[in-house]
């Protein structure tokens, strides 16, 4: 099964949804798969954040992994349940286990990214 066409992806296995200038990023579920159970969600960044930056970690038992952000803005949202409650990354990666909503500064950004075809290909992941 294929990543979600509706959003923009980074090597590093972060994706980014955007709604006008605002861009909702999250992992993917190739990362929640190697991953294996996440145990732990860290939002470090705050305030504004520049494209290739680290966002914060994410950790489970088998690894810790640094976040980054595709794109330059203004944090403008932490999704605090996929703080509290990191689980929700294992069982919803794509929509309740979103991790940050940013106001972006360039949304020209957003179009740099991956592609969900070059992604999935990227990770060797079915169409």
């Amino acid at each position: 099964m294929g990543s979600p066409n509706d959003r923009r992806y980074l090597k590093t296995h972060e994706w980014h949804r955007a709604d006008g200038d605002v861009v909702t990023i999250g992992v993917s579920r190739f990362a929640v798969e190697k991953l294996t159970d996440i145990t732990f969600v860290e939002i470090t960044a705050d305030g504004e954040v520049a494209a290739g930056e680290t966002i914060g970690e994410i950790e489970s038992v088998k690894a810790t992994s640094e976040l980054y952000c595709g794109v330059a803005g203004t944090i403008v949202e932490i999704n605090q349940e996929a703080i509290d409650n990191p689980a929700v990354l294992n069982e919803d990666p794509f929509e309740r286990g979103w991790l940050v909503r940013i106001r972006m500064s360039d949304p020209a950004q957003f179009n740099e990214l991956l592609t969900t075809d070059q992604y999935d290909a990227s990770t060797g992941s079915p169409a």
